[in-house]
Formats: C-alpha cells, sequence, structure tokens
C-alpha cells in the first residue's frame, strides 16, 4: 500500500498590518509545494479495503462503492405487501436477489400480488397476517423464519390513512390505529431485532406519512400514530447503530395507490381519473402524484449495502409537497 503523506497549509492570522503578507507567502510556498507534489499526489493512495469504526462493524468497500444496488439472499418482509407501495417495494427486493415475504390481511389480494409476479419471473412468498394482532405477527415470524431463514430487512408499511375530526375520535378508532401502524412495527421489530443484532446486519424501514412531520386539523388519528412512528425510528436508529442495525422512515406524499382509485370512486365517479389526480397535484412543486415505484427505488436503497451510512433519518417522498422538510 502507498504511504502518503497529506499537505497542510496552515495561514497565521496575526496583525492586520501583516495579513496580507502572510497570506501571500504562504499562498507562494503552496503553489511551489504543489507543483513538485504534482506527480506524486496524482497517485493517490488507495482506499482501505474495508472500514471499521468504534463498533468493530466491518464494512466491505467494494460491496459499499458498488452502486449496482443488490439485495442479494437477503430475507425481507414487507406487510402490506399485496397492493400498491408494498408489492412495489416486493418487487423491486426481488428483483434485486432478495427472499421476499410478503403479508396482507387477504388471502386472494396476496394470491393475485404472487401471482402477478411470478408472470415477471420474481418470486415471492406470501404470508396471511393482521398485523394488529400480537398472535399473527408472532406466527408470521415463526413460518418466514422457517421457510426463508433468519429476517434482515423489515418493512413496516401496513395501514391505510385514516382522518377525522379529534371530537369524532372513539377510543376504539384510536386503538385500532395505534394497533395496525405503531404497535405492529413495535412487535415485528421487536422480535427481528435480535437476529439482527447477532449477525450485525439489519435494515427497518418504518413507512409513515407526511403527517407525521406537519400534522394537520382533523389529521388525527393517522398523524398522531405515524408520529410516533418516527419516534420509533429515531429511538430504533440509536440503539442499533452499534449492531449495524439501520433504521429509516419513508414518508408518503400522494403517490399512487389504490387508496387513490377509491377515493376517486367514492368522491369523483364522473371525472376522468386523470384529471382528479392532476387535481390532487396542485400543491406539489413537482406537479403530479408520484409513483410507487419511484417509493420503491429509495426503499431498495435505504435496505442495501449501498446505503450503509444513513440511519436515523425521515425522508419525505412527496415532491416536495410538505411544508417541512
Amino acid at each position: 500500500m502507498v504511504s502518503w503523506t497529506p499537505l497542510f497549509v496552515l495561514f497565521d492570522f496575526g496583525p492586520a498590518a501583516g495579513l496580507h503578507k502572510t497570506l501571500s507567502e504562504n499562498s507562494n510556498d503552496a503553489i511551489r509545494t504543489g507543483a513538485k507534489q504534482e506527480k506524486s499526489l496524482s497517485k493517490a493512495p488507495s482506499e482501505p479495503d474495508s472500514i471499521s469504526g468504534i463498533h468493530g462493524v466491518v464494512i466491505d468497500r467494494d460491496r459499499e462503492n458498488n452502486m449496482q444496488v443488490t439485495m442479494k439472499d437477503r430475507v425481507a418482509v414487507v406487510t402490506g405487501g399485496s397492493k400498491g407501495i408494498g408489492l412495489a417495494v416486493a418487487r423491486r427486493f426481488a428483483a434485486s436477489g432478495a427472499k421476499v415475504a410478503i403479508l396482507a390481511r387477504g388471502a386472494q389480494d396476496l394470491k393475485a400480488a404472487r401471482e402477478q409476479l411470478g408472470k415477471e419471473g420474481l418470486d415471492v412468498s406470501d404470508y396471511v397476517c393482521d398485523v394488529s394482532k400480537a398472535s399473527d405477527i408472532a406466527k408470521a415470524h415463526e413460518k418466514i423464519v422457517s421457510d426463508l431463514g433468519p429476517v434482515d430487512i423489515l418493512i413496516n408499511n401496513a395501514g391505510t390513512a385514516r382522518t377525522m375530526a379529534f371530537e369524532n375520535i372513539s377510543d376504539e378508532a384510536w386503538q385500532e390505529d395505534l394497533d395496525l401502524k405503531l404497535f405492529a412495527a413495535i412487535r415485528f421489530s421487536r422480535l427481528v431485532w435480535p437476529g439482527m443484532k447477532a449477525r450485525k446486519w439489519g435494515r427497518i424501514i418504518n413507512v409513515l406519512n407526511t403527517y407525521a412531520k406537519a400534522p394537520a386539523a382533523s389529521s388525527a388519528p393517522t398523524s398522531v400514530s405515524r408520529a410516533a412512528g418516527m419516534a420509533l425510528t429515531k429511538v430504533l436508529a440509536g440503539e442499533g447503530g452499534e449492531h449495524n442495525i439501520l433504521v429509516n422512515a419513508m414518508l408518503v406524499g400522494l403517490i399512487m395507490s389504490d387508496q387513490w382509485v377509491k377515493r376517486h370512486a367514492a368522491q369523483a365517479p364522473d371525472m376522468d381519473f386523470e384529471v382528479f389526480a392532476n387535481n390532487l397535484a396542485k400543491g406539489t412543486p413537482l406537479g403530479r402524484i408520484g409513483t410507487a415505484e419511484e417509493f420503491a427505488n429509495l426503499a431498495c436503497f435505504l435496505a442495501s449495502d449501498q446505503g450503509s451510512f444513513i440511519t436515523g433519518t425521515a425522508i419525505n417522498v412527496d415532491g416536495g409537497r410538505s411544508p417541512v422538510v
């Protein structure tokens, strides 16, 4: 390995009267020295094959620096994986080499998703699971580990937007929303956590929405549940860092999904869907609704080796619509 001593140019910021002279002399010295060093500097030392920080986690530089994102042989779980964003994430993960488990409540939807991906040459496993129930999560996790192996990547994606005026939200509605969105993420993360720690590798992505950062009037219970999910993300990132478990949140803005198709049917069935979608996107700087595939591309990067220095952050995927960064 080539030995290299870096060049430092130090400026002596003395009294004002001598400042210009000092800067000038040092600048000239730097120029002369730089000319002499040009040949040696052109042969910059190669970066180390691997690096390790204070926690002793070794990062493979070759794999990290290869921007061909790969998830080969990683076991990935995607909740809410039969439609929309979840299905797009499952497709992207499977195409990148992961062994993917998709979870949802509806057996027929799961079967349709698996068959659709199969026609595209992608193999996924499907599991019926109501993630609002702790017992269902435990059973699904056990079966996934038995079928595919220990979980490396967890995408907590289950949940739909549920908003109403605060005074109309019952205790039951609050509990249902928290069970589906917050406690599901807590329970599933708790199950996969020990294995990720033992293997010194793990990725957890909590799919939230931009209300988590910028709640509006009549945005509960979703905004409250999602804000709690953002706090959970930061807690887990702080605890997981020394074990190379990276935890991030992705905040959904206007992303084309089955939810918007249903809303169109309910609110404006006589309006052309493209017009409906364009009206929704008027407050978005990019002027359009995002695609589930665009969301999935970022999820794949964050869950791969290439996203190895990103943790504890909440990324808006909203075309710039949110008023907060």
